[in-house]
């Protein structure tokens, strides 16, 4: 599949969302690039639709932000289970793939007859810094 071609208000946000500390919302995107040109919510908005569907970021509900996906891109982004650590003391967020968890949800829903789209695994919790 390759890496797709990006709009330059694309790789702004994918750009602020790589370089960032932590997960971003929509707004602190669109403030990070009001020098940039950007002047409404619908902007990002709009580009990370497009982002997340190429793979490139993840939404975290819990937080209604957004985190660059930090997966090696041999995956061709076919994630499967997405999962993440989530630190309630720093903010740290890490992104993680689990086969054996894969493997174990898909078998439980191919029990239920239940076509996933998408799955996301948010662990709260404390960092090792923090605990």
């Amino acid at each position: 599949m390759g890496t797709p071609q990006l709009t330059k208000n694309q790789s702004l946000v994918m750009g602020a969302l790589a370089h960032s500390e932590g997960p971003m919302s929509a707004y602190t995107i669109l403030d990070k690039l009001r020098d940039q040109g950007f002047r409404a919510p619908l902007q990002v908005y709009r580009a990370l639709d497009k982002l997340l569907e190429y793979g490139l970021v993840h939404r975290l509900e819990s937080l209604n932000a957004f985190v660059a996906c930090t997966c090696p891109h041999e995956h061709e982004h076919d994630h499967g289970v997405t999962a993440f650590t989530i630190c309630e003391g720093c903010g740290q967020v890490t992104e993680f793939h689990d086969e054996a968890i894969e493997e174990r949800l898909s078998a439980l829903v191919r029990g239920q007859s239940f076509k996933t789209e998408k799955t996301t695994i948010e662990i709260r919790g404390h960092c090792k810094s923090c605990a």
